[in-house]
């Protein structure tokens, strides 16, 4: 087995963790002026801001995988595992207790750390394996959620893994399954570079000078992802404080609707429904509390009831006009 020294550094990969940590803060910053009412709601949840939102993430686990190859493909460096392992795991407990008394409905359990946590210990296992068997493995656990799922793991004990049938709210969710598969695949994908003499020739070529700043946000990627995000959001408060959004809910409510909408039905049944929904709300006099961020149980039973009244009405509706 082909390996570079665990204690060389591969540059290219602080590059490439370095771009994925930008990335997310730019998704990060449109998604906290979405928060503050500056761009129409939802929007960083549908549509090519979620494929964006995924993408980064499965960059990142690709990486860890790949980095726990790197640093204990040649046996496992206990002291250093576990320090790094106890740095995660705070840093994962800070993110929960903040978003708790920030965002309580959308607080978040099981996010990205949470899963580098759970994946730096379960990658463990399949160090040895061959590249192909645990491609096999990440495989299927990128498959299994779309397979199965039990009312059983339904609950705080079971969302976790990720194949419960109701899905948490949460700001950021990333169970074990089916996101552990990107860094099984990341370790089957260093394993197949090592063998194949790739890590020493990125380690003996550097990016260049220019990559530097991207170099250094790679290397201290824990400290980044905890600091950018508060530094953003006080920002934007700032910002809000001189020049306030102007919120009209009505005009953000129809497009934020239909876009969510359109991801499972036809255009046609979405602007029938939205339009249901929005005449709903607002004789309900609901409006504003449909755009709260911690709404109330009434209201969100009201909403369900509506939801299922306008998907009735607008399902005969269309139905009749395809008849006609």
């Amino acid at each position: 087995m082909s390996s570079v020294s665990p204690r060389s550094r591969i540059e290219w990969i602080d590059l490439a963790r370095g771009v994925a940590l930008v990335a997310m803060a730019i998704y990060h910053f449109t998604w906290d002026l979405e928060f503050f009412g500056y761009t129409e709601p939802g929007m960083t949840a549908v549509g090519g801001w979620k494929l964006f939102a995924r993408g980064i993430a499965s960059t990142f686990l690709v990486l860890v995988g790949v980095s726990l190859y790197l640093a204990h493909a040649k046996g496992i460096r206990w002291p250093g595992f576990w320090r790094r392992f106890a740095m995660i795991v705070a840093a994962a407990l800070a993110i929960t207790i903040a978003t708790w008394f920030a965002t309580p409905d959308f607080f978040i359990f099981f996010g990205i750390l949470h899963q580098i946590a759970f994946a730096s210990v379960a990658g463990l296992l399949f160090l040895r394996f061959p590249a192909i068997v645990t491609l096999v493995v990440a495989v299927l656990v990128i498959a299994l959620p779309n397979l199965y799922a039990t009312t059983l793991l339904d609950g705080p004990w079971g969302w976790w893994t990720g194949l419960s049938e109701t899905r948490p709210r949460s700001s950021d969710f990333v169970p074990v399954f089916p996101w552990f598969g990107a860094v099984l695949i990341g370790l089957a994908l260093a394993r197949f570079a090592s063998a194949a003499g790739l890590f020493e020739r990125l380690a003996a070529v550097s990016p260049g000078a220019r990559s530097r700043p991207l170099r250094f946000i790679g290397r201290h990627s824990l400290a980044f992802y905890l600091i950018h995000q508060p530094v953003l959001i006080s920002c934007i408060w700032l910002f809000s404080q001189v020049v306030p959004p102007v919120i009209d809910h009505a005009a953000r409510f129809r497009p934020a609707c239909e876009r969510s909408c359109t991801e499972s039905r036809s255009a046609t049944f979405c602007t029938a429904y939205c339009t249901c929904m929005l005449d709903g709300l607002r004789a309900d006099n609901l409006l504003e509390q449909a755009f709260s961020r911690t709404p109330s149980d009434e209201f969100r039973g009201r909403l369900r009831d509506m939801a299922e009244m306008c998907t009735a009405v607008t399902e005969g509706s269309v139905q009749g006009e395809d008849e006609q």
